[in-house]
């Protein structure tokens, strides 16, 4: 007899998906927001780093939630949130809570187990470009 959780083990794959996908739908916002002002005001003027880092959302976050080159796209935006966590975040405070960076750990994260575990069972990488 297997065990209650056992049985889901078979939707691993598309729970993946589901995961990669919601990251970076949230993640656009973040783009969107800096070069739109869509779905919240961004900034008032926009430096060279925030013209960087909206590009840098805005594509990465549409190529993740397609599910394209995901494992190198992933691995960009991973170091991507590293480096604002400890450009931004960091010299506030030690505490994710206290300087306003745990999202931007928790995204770090999410990115990095996907650069090792892949796009999941719907990407463009499995489906046309035969990767895994």
């Amino acid at each position: 007899m297997t065990s209650f959780f056992e049985s889901w083990e078979k939707w691993s794959p598309q729970m993946l998906s589901i995961v990669r996908i919601i990251a970076a739908a949230c993640f656009i916002q973040h783009g969107l927001q800096k070069f739109f002002g869509f779905p919240a005001p961004g900034p008032a003027t926009l430096s060279t780093l925030f013209i960087v880092q909206g590009f840098l959302e805005a594509v990465g976050g549409l190529l993740l939630l397609l599910g394209v080159y995901t494992r190198a796209v992933a691995f960009i935006l991973a170091g991507d949130m590293a480096v604002a966590y400890f450009m931004v975040h960091f010299p506030k405070s030690f505490f994710p809570l206290v300087n306003g960076g745990d999202l931007a750990i928790l995204y770090c994260f999410i990115f990095f187990y996907i650069v090792f575990v892949g796009g999941g069972a719907w990407s463009i990488d499995r489906k046309v470009l035969h990767q895994e």
